[in-house]
């Protein structure tokens, strides 16, 4: 079950309780308190169990709440499919509104900002798996022509540069050294660097990117699963845009803190 309606579950009914609490129950608690013999007051009785923990987590289920759907949602890094920019157990952080304000659960926007660009790197509902979140990079915006030839990337006929920029060694999913040729590709002014194994076929291909869709890439591009596989990004399946690395994990090397990669923005 998807965590963001687990939680706005917990807030409606913490919330409902508490409202209950306030406008009747708490007056019913009140009108059974009778003074005691001596006239010293009223006796003073608990709150019941329930009614104490939806005051105690209501508060603070809404700011989380408040927080994550419209400021910034956390999301750690599951694969390599963003290797040089994003390393496997990496905590990342997502701005909730850099592309418009959307309606918490439903994620139907409500106000339009700004519109994801090419370059950025993207947190976005899995088109044939809602439930699942990817991140990758939008290469192809709405109306542009994107090609993949020979491992190199053209966007609308233009090809877009890529500098040698030595190798980059990780451990795949199989515990196994992995060398490869590290690029930094200029994508429409946008530099940022790129994987490429040289002993794999690239995928060929070119299309057209719809209106209200995207097209998105792995910066590891001969391990990623993306659009030049599954087809284009709907606008309404967009989450936000990644900016900073809060915690890294360094689950590669057999766990530890990454303390280097902390802070990081992108």
């Amino acid at each position: 079950m998807d965590f963001a309606f687990i939680l706005f579950i917990a807030l409606v009914v913490t919330g409902g309780i508490w409202l209950l609490d306030k406008v009747w129950l708490a007056k019913r608690r009140h009108e059974r308190i009778q003074p005691d013999v001596e006239g010293q007051g009223s006796t003073h009785h608990r709150d019941p169990l329930i009614i104490e923990y939806a005051k105690a987590f209501f508060p603070v289920i809404l700011i989380v709440f408040v927080l994550r759907s419209f400021v910034a949602e956390p999301f750690r890094i599951p694969s390599g499919s963003m290797l040089p920019t994003l390393n496997i157990g990496d905590f990342i952080l997502v701005n909730k509104f850099s592309y418009g304000l959307r309606l918490p659960v439903a994620n139907v926007k409500l106000v339009g900002l700004d519109d994801p660009a090419r370059g950025d790197v993207m947190v976005f509902r899995f088109p044939h798996d809602p439930k699942m979140h990817f991140v990758k990079r939008v290469v192809g915006i709405p109306g542009d022509t994107v090609e993949t030839r020979a491992g190199e990337l053209y966007i609308n006929g233009d090809l877009m540069k890529q500098t040698p920029d030595g190798q980059y060694e990780f451990k795949n999913g199989f515990k196994r050294n992995v060398k490869l040729d590290k690029l930094t590709e200029d994508l429409d002014g946008i530099e940022h660097n790129i994987l490429l194994d040289r002993t794999r076929r690239s995928q060929n291909m070119k299309q057209v990117v719809p209106e209200g869709q995207y097209f998105v890439m792995g910066d590891n591009r001969n391990y990623s699963n993306d659009s030049r596989y599954w087809g284009f990004v709907p606008d309404k399946n967009v989450v936000g845009k990644a900016f900073f690395i809060w915690f890294a994990w360094d689950a590669a090397n057999g766990g530890g803190v990454n303390w280097s990669r902390i802070g990081t923005t992108f």
